[in-house]
């Protein structure tokens, strides 16, 4: 009788590379409203939005990517509220390639974690009695490709 085995189970490559979410969390939020939600019953504000993107090391291939969305908003020099909110998020990322690491932290956590922030900035603002504010979708790919053609711009000169 021929001694037959079941053929083996191919194994993963061990330089696989791999980018997976383990968790979102809010880190911190404020909010201010220097005079409260007065109004004079017209409400058009300039609004100004500004994102960054941290990361840290937590363990072994674990890295916390922090998007810190700082919004205000100013009808002429009057602030009317300030919110910033730190959302975070637990990245596995294992075997990236520099350029693969730069990607996944400047473009791809970020859009993961925009979505959540954004949410929680809606909130803020309406909880602090303003009209509701709905941030518009962010290109992070966009954006990372210009700051990469920026960063070349400035190496070359």
């Amino acid at each position: 009788m021929a001694n037959e085995q079941a053929p083996a189970a191919p194994e993963p490559a061990a330089s696989a590379a791999a980018l997976a979410l383990q968790g979102v969390y809010l880190k911190d939020c404020s909010f201010e409203a220097p005079q409260g939600p007065r109004s004079n019953g017209e409400w058009s504000p300039q609004i100004s939005l500004d994102l960054n993107t941290s990361v840290q090391p937590l363990t072994g291939d674990l890295r916390e990517i922090v998007l810190t969305v700082t919004v205000s908003a100013k009808l002429a020099e009057q602030t009317l509220f300030l919110v910033e909110v730190k959302q975070a998020g637990a990245f596995l990322m294992q075997n990236l390639s520099a350029e693969e690491f730069k990607r996944a932290v400047g473009s791809v956590c970020p859009g993961v974690l925009f979505p959540y922030a954004r949410a929680v900035v809606s909130h803020l603002v309406s909880q602090g009695g303003f009209p509701q504010l709905l941030l518009p979708p962010v290109n992070f790919d966009a954006l990372y490709a210009s700051s990469q053609h920026e960063a070349a711009n400035a190496t070359r000169n």
